[in-house]
């Protein structure tokens, strides 16, 4: 079910009225309701996936309470290893199996040797690569004894599948998430509110940007020898955008989805693109999954601990891990390797960087330095995304080689003038509200109701009369 359909408008209101009206008097009547739910919005793609969700679920539940009942090192590691090895076999076989068997069959292709292996027609189940991270971090920190195992089968169902954040994100901690379930929930108006108006917000940036984008996107990059240097560098531009648009609008809908029904989620996005340098960036970019990556395979590794080949030697294998997660296609490795290159400045000569405050803090306006490198940021990553388009590594460098050709100099063969002022609206309206969790938070202002309803309205018509064709989440393939 996605988020942006017409079954999703019928069925969040319906699920709000029934937890709130029918199911609010017992918690684990209600945490049940919520798993069914949730299995009908997960089951709603293709049912079959349910039983691997389910089965991946019961496995880490069980993980966790021999982790509990048991101080034997030999077999809480056995457990642990269960739950890591079980969790990553079913990700690899179904994201990874192709790619690693065609990779096999090249390389003795490289030595003369022709190898007769099939591949399988493979269904990629929607949100495996979130599920499992979910679910596997919550053995690992009762591992680590960060936690306390659960022994409410309900409660852990209800964490594992919560339908706002199952299929993209963000990648809730059980230690933030689960404690949530054990509690009564109240309804809180000015929590619904601001769930909402996040809702709406979310909508505006996967409706109106991201679907918009994607029409000048998939025809730039699908008929790329049609077009010059600077469309080329438009079309990089506007995908770059659509991502975030895409997945940070998702991010909204589910974290104002899951305030709807009194919880908490984290921020998965914090404005990425007022970044002003590449560590800022990553901070502020796919929040859950880059912390993730940093408690459970940085942090590891030694982190940045010791000396700089060995910071440098982390930071490479973290950011390959990350694009191999993205997708089974050597294109994705590259991706993370030059985002890997990137921080090497910082790396090889580091210096003490302000992650935390936001730029032009209390000013309406950047200076002209935070302007200018906020623009170069803005700029590498655009580069960079070229390679999370393409199919083949041999595509993106003829794209990349199109916009450093004397043709980027000359007047673009596309120039969506339309488009760009939609993109306007999202960066001054981010921009104004960039301390904030997203953009239509309006607690704490003096802002009159006859102004605020006409912002809503606004944003509605705009949604109604100005969006794309539904597309899917690009993050669903992941």
């Amino acid at each position: 079910m996605l988020f942006n359909s017409i079954e999703f408008a019928v069925f969040l209101p319906v699920v709000f009225i029934l937890y709130w009206f029918v199911f609010n008097r017992n918690l684990r009547l209600q945490n049940f309701f919520l798993v069914v739910v949730s299995y009908l919005f997960y089951g709603w793609w293709d049912w079959r996936f349910l039983f691997m969700m389910a089965f991946t679920t019961i496995i880490d539940y069980w993980v966790g309470i021999g982790l509990k009942r048991t101080d034997d090192e030999k077999r809480r590691k056995l457990l642990l290893y269960t739950s890591v090895v079980l969790n990553l076999g079913l990700l690899g076989f179904f994201k990874y199996y192709n790619f690693f068997v065609d990779s096999f069959v090249g390389a003795f292709r490289l030595f003369g040797k022709e190898l007769n292996v099939d591949t399988l027609n493979i269904i990629l189940p929607v949100g495996i690569s979130f599920y499992t991270f979910q679910t596997m971090s919550y053995a690992i920190d009762i591992y680590r004894r960060k936690m306390d195992a659960t022994e409410d089968v309900i409660a852990f169902f209800s964490f594992v599948s919560f339908f706002p954040q199952l299929v993209a994100g963000p990648i809730e901690r059980a230690s933030n998430l689960l404690p949530q379930f054990y509690v009564k929930r109240h309804f809180d108006y000015h929590k619904a509110i601001d769930g909402s108006r996040q809702i709406l917000w979310g909508l505006f940036k996967k409706i109106v940007i991201a679907d918009n984008c994607a029409v000048y996107v998939s025809d730039i990059f699908n008929h790329n020898l049609e077009y010059n240097g600077s469309a080329h560098l438009i079309g990089a531009i506007l995908f770059t955008i659509q991502i975030y648009g895409d997945f940070s609008g998702y991010s909204d809908i589910a974290i104002g989805s899951a305030r709807l029904f009194g919880f908490n989620l984290m921020q998965n996005f914090a404005y990425p693109f007022f970044s002003r340098n590449m560590p800022e960036l990553w901070k502020r970019w796919h929040i859950s999954l880059t912390t993730w990556f940093q408690d459970y395979v940085f942090f590891p590794l030694g982190g940045s601990r010791g000396n700089t080949w060995f910071r440098v030697r982390n930071t490479f294998i973290l950011f390959f891990i990350s694009g191999l997660w993205h997708g089974a296609n050597y294109t994705y490795i590259i991706w993370g390797l030059m985002f890997a290159v990137y921080l090497l400045p910082y790396l090889l000569f580091p210096r003490k960087i302000n992650m935390t405050k936001v730029a032009a803090e209390g000013k309406l306006f950047p200076s002209l330095k935070e302007l200018g490198q906020m623009s170069l940021t803005f700029l590498q990553v655009v580069l960079v995304t070229i390679f999370f388009r393409v199919a083949t590594l041999h595509d993106g460098l003829v794209y990349l080689g199109s916009i450093f050709s004397s043709s980027l100099f000359e007047v673009p063969d596309v120039l969506p003038e339309k488009m760009f002022a939609l993109i306007g609206i999202m960066i001054v309206a981010e921009w104004l509200q960039r301390s904030r969790q997203h953009a239509l938070e309006f607690d704490g202002f003096n802002i009159p109701r006859a102004l605020r309803w006409t912002i809503y309205y606004a944003i509605v018509a705009i949604i109604l009369f100005m969006g794309g064709s539904q597309q899917d989440f690009i993050y669903f393939q992941f």
